[in-house]
């Protein structure tokens, strides 16, 4: 349990029971928000994807995903429900989606961020990510920019680390 500004959270690995408040998040945080049925297929079908889940009294209040290749975590989206925002619940997921890729073998992530979104850009500077690039006319919604980050100082791995999809030889 974490506790940020007098709100009492916990974050953990999101399920197809999530699917609803972490949609309803994005559809009130971007332009251009993934439909449900996206949410349902990163939870069903995608082997790749990870994601996390802010939750207090029972409600989600922010959410964070990657996709793990290999080595490389990419992050898709990290939203937090409005009134929640400016408490540290964006940056304690953030954290925990960079520790959960680290216990999957991820050496660096990166992630694009609207050139404008000052706000987040500072907040993956203070976990360690570093401009990179940019990506011109990267937003389909108003054709604004993406800087693209990457961290390469991934948090140390838990090496007692299991999950369901761990594969053994």
């Amino acid at each position: 349990m974490t506790s940020d500004s007098n709100i009492c959270y916990t974050i953990r690995r999101m399920t197809l029971n999530d699917v609803d408040g972490v949609h309803a998040i994005e559809a009130a945080t971007f332009a251009k928000p993934w439909k449900r049925e996206d949410f349902v297929k990163e939870m069903t079908t995608n082997t790749c994807a990870r994601y996390v889940v802010a939750e207090a009294a029972g409600e989600i209040v922010g959410f964070a995903g990657a996709w793990i290749v290999l080595d490389e975590a990419h992050v898709t989206n990290i939203a937090v429900k409005q009134p929640y925002r400016g408490q540290g619940i964006g940056k304690a997921l953030t954290e925990a989606l960079l520790h959960y890729a680290a216990n999957l073998g991820v050496v660096y992530a990166t992630l694009e961020v609207r050139r404008s979104n000052e706000i987040a850009q500072n907040l993956y500077k203070a976990l360690g990510f570093e401009y990179v690039g940019i990506r011109k006319r990267y937003y389909e919604d108003n054709g604004e920019d993406a800087f693209l980050f990457c961290c390469q100082h991934m948090p140390p791995a838990d090496p007692d680390f299991e999950e369901a999809e761990t594969v053994r030889e």
